[in-house]
This record gives structure tokens, sequence and C-alpha cells, in this order.
């Protein structure tokens, strides 16, 4: 080896990360380099790049979880490599997610719970998706059985999340979403039957609205139902899409009869990663009783040397949530879980009672346990004039980390314009306190500097501001 490459070699083994030529690169965006870089110099530039991210903890956005045990974290390093679909390969964890069903079957008051049919899933959007199905191809089987046609399928809900509009076109049925009103964020009774006819396949109802963290009132739904298929014939059942109170209501307030108690709540999903506590890529949808979901929706795949039945939509996928499910169930159980939850439902409320106090803003929810779930909602009082808009204000609390988004709500309310923050493990009193004394000086902030909105009063959804 000649003494200059040598001597290279020797360079670049003293050489600090920044001192290296690797480190004078510019990381390419759109094809891959034809040669190989030094793995820390890279990491460490990759590391720097994702600073430009938010911080996940001062995400006041997001549902999903953003703190992690350190003993989560190992769980699921040692599962990175585990297919969990691959269930002749690692039978354990085929065990553990089975387990997890039967737990959250009973947790969900299911009849005959032990004989639950469920699953894991990447997500409650696709657990959405496989609850929707099986109420489609139900509605399809008995049409077909008693001759009626089939070609115009219609959803019925309140105001639900996209994966509700992406299942519906994706499967060419008509979504009946009963609108806002001023007076009534959430689909009623009454107004849900307004929207229901013989080609209705269902009726979806959301456990946690995405708007304002309030439950949809599922008993009154299942008893109006019933009254609906004694006067008309109307047979209906009810998915709840309890992506986020499925895992708050079973331990914050146990009365509510939103679950399996229900007899036309034929399945349920929920959010493992939201309020189940798992880490980001962890959904469950279980049925009522294995004749909820059709036979035809379940695959049996020859895989790998097994015979598999397989309900998700998506195949290949790591172990490492479900089994991190797990170990929540068994590390917190009944007690831990309910420790958890009350402590944000304290905490929201605490921002509740703080910011109603400044006299600009309205609270449209203040984290009530009975009601929704550990969030908070505020308006703009419509008699008090500022010099901001929400969007406005959303703006320059960003500027301090904080991410709270405001936005229009849908048809029939796009005037009301609203902030929300989620309340989740990890966001406790003390950062609450933090958040309030950058939250006053943002105020302080718009009382003294002209501002020029983020969005014009059109783009806001017609809200109307001074300034």
């Amino acid at each position: 080896m000649a003494l200059y490459q040598r001597k290279d070699i020797r360079d670049n083994l003293n050489n600090s990360i920044f001192g290296s030529r690797d480190s004078e690169i510019r990381l390419p965006k759109y094809s891959i380099p034809k040669k190989e870089s030094d793995s820390k110099v890279i990491l460490e530039i990759l590391k720097d790049e994702l600073f430009l991210d938010g911080n996940a903890r001062q995400n006041l956005a997001t549902f999903c979880q953003t703190y992690e045990e350190e003993e989560v974290r190992e769980l699921m390093d040692i599962s990175i490599n585990k297919n969990m679909i691959d269930k002749d390969e690692y039978p354990q964890t085929a065990a553990i997610e089975e387990r997890c069903v039967h737990m959250i079957a009973g947790l969900w008051n299911a009849p005959e719970w032990k004989n639950t049919i469920g699953t894991s899933t990447v997500g409650s959007s696709e657990a959405c998706m496989l609850g929707g199905l099986a109420m489609y191809w139900r509605w399809r089987e008995k049409r077909e059985k008693d001759g009626k046609n089939i070609s115009r399928p219609n959803l019925v809900s309140g105001p639900v999340q996209v994966c509700w509009e992406k299942f519906c076109r994706y499967w060419d049925i008509e979504l009946r979403q009963v609108p806002m009103e001023r007076n009534s964020i959430s689909m009623t009774p009454e107004s849900m039957l307004e929207y229901i006819d013989e080609n209705t396949i269902g009726v979806v109802a959301t456990f946690g609205l995405t708007f304002n963290g309030k439950y949809e009132p599922i008993k009154q739904l299942c008893d109006a139902l019933d009254k609906l298929n004694n006067d008309k014939g109307i047979d209906l059942d009810i998915h709840v899409d309890a992506a986020s109170g499925g895992f708050l209501a079973p331990f914050c307030a146990p009365e509510i009869q939103w679950d399996f108690r229900n007899s036309r709540v034929k399945s349920i999903s929920a959010s493992g990663h939201k309020f189940g506590l798992a880490p980001l890529g962890c959904g469950w949808v279980l049925w009522r009783d294995q004749s909820d979901l059709p036979e035809r929706l379940i695959f049996h795949v020859n895989y790998l040397g097994g015979d598999m039945a397989v309900i998700q939509l998506n195949f290949s996928r790591p172990a490492g949530q479900v089994i991190s499910q797990y170990y929540e169930f068994l590390r917190l159980g009944h007690e831990g879980y309910r420790k958890i939850h009350m402590n944000c439902y304290r905490t929201a409320q605490y921002l509740a009672e703080n910011i109603e106090k400044i006299e600009v803003f309205d609270i449209l929810y203040n984290a009530d346990p009975k009601e929704g779930i550990p969030a908070i909602a505020w308006s703009l009082k419509k008699n008090v004039k500022v010099n901001f808009n929400l969007y406005d204000f959303a703006d320059k609390l960003r500027s301090r980390g904080w991410q709270v988004p405001a936005y229009s709500l849908p048809k029939n309310a796009e005037d009301i314009v609203v902030q929300r923050i989620l309340v989740r493990q990890g966001f406790g009193l003390d950062m609450a306190e933090l958040f309030m004394e950058d939250f006053r000086r943002v105020l302080d902030y718009f009382e003294t500097h002209e501002v020029i909105s983020v969005l014009t009063e059109s783009e806001a959804g017609g809200f109307n501001h001074a300034g």
C-alpha cells in the first residue's frame, strides 16, 4: 500500500466528524449517491437535519403518544426484525397479539370476550377500514339474501376523521355526514335518523370527536335505532370509532355505555398508540361476535409452511408495537391507566381554567372525563375586539415551539374558528405552567405589535376579526 494511502486512512481515523471530508458534503436529495460514506458522519448530518422538525413533546395537536419508557424502547429494539404477520415463524408474538385481543374484548365488555374475534392493525385508520368493510359485507349479504338491490349503499355518520371519507370513496359508498350546527357539533339521535334509508349499510359513531374531543352519545344512538327497527323494520348496526375514547372511558368513566354492552354495536376500532399508550403504529379492531365478521373477509394464507388466518389490509409490519401494547397492559393495569389518564384530565382542566380567565376566549370543551377526552378547545369571544385571529395566535405560539392548531369547523359551522390542545402522557402541570407563560407572552406581543394576519378572513373560513 502506498504511503500516501496509509496517511489518508490514518487521517480519517483521527479526524473528528466535522473535520472529515465526508462532513463537507451536502446530502443528496433526489438520487442515491454513487459511493459509500462514513456511517457516523451520515448519522450526525441526518440528526442535524431532524432538528428542523418540531419537538414532538411540544406538539399539542397530535393524539399520538410522544413519550416512551425505556422498557418500551428496549422491546421495540429487540422486535425490529420480527414480522407481525408471520405467525408461523414468530408464534409467541402471535400468542401475545391474541392475548391483547382478549384483554381488549374484556375491557370493552364483549358478552363472550374469550371468543371475540379481532386483530391488531397499523393504526385506527386501518382498523376503521376493516370495521367498515365488515359492515358493508353484512349489509350486502343480507340484501342479496332478500333479493334486494345493492347498487346504492350509503353510510351515515357525524363529523368523522378523514379515514371514513377514504373508506367510502375507495369502496364507492355514499357518505352521509350529518353536518355540524352552531349549537350542535356532533351527531344526535334525531339528526342521525334524518339521513337513514334502506340503502344505509350502518352508522359510524365517534367516541372522541377530532374537532373538540367530545364523545358522541352511543347509547342514545342505539336506542334510536331500536325504535327505528320497531317502527319501520330498518335494522342497522353501529361501528364505534373509538380511536381515542376506547382506552380512556373504561378506566376513567366506566359507567358510560358506549361499547359492546349495546347489542347494536357490532365492531369497535381504537388506536393503541393514542391513549392505549403504545408506540406509534398500533391499532385494534374487534367484533362483538365471530359471526359479525363475514368469512369472506378472512384470508387463509399458506405462508412459510403454515396456514394463517389474515384479516389485516397490510401484510408485513414490525411486531414491536403489539408487544409494547402487551407490556403496557401488564405494567399499568387498570390502576396505572387510570392514574395516567386522570392526570391528563387534571392538566387539561388547569389549562382551561387559566385560558378562560383571560376573558378573550370562550372555552368550548374543558376535559370532562364523562363527556370526552383530555383535551380543551376554545374560540375568540365575539364581543371582544382584538387585533389578531387564532391563526395569528397559533403561528406566534409556534415561535416558542408549541404546536397548537387553529382551524375552522366543517360545513354549516365554518364561521367558527377554534384552537385545540390534546393532553397526553408526558405533558404534566409543570409543562402546562410553562406553556401558559408563553401563552400570556403571545397576548402581550399582540398588544404592542401590529399584526399582518397569516390568513385572510375568507381563507380562515369566514372568521371575522378586528385588525
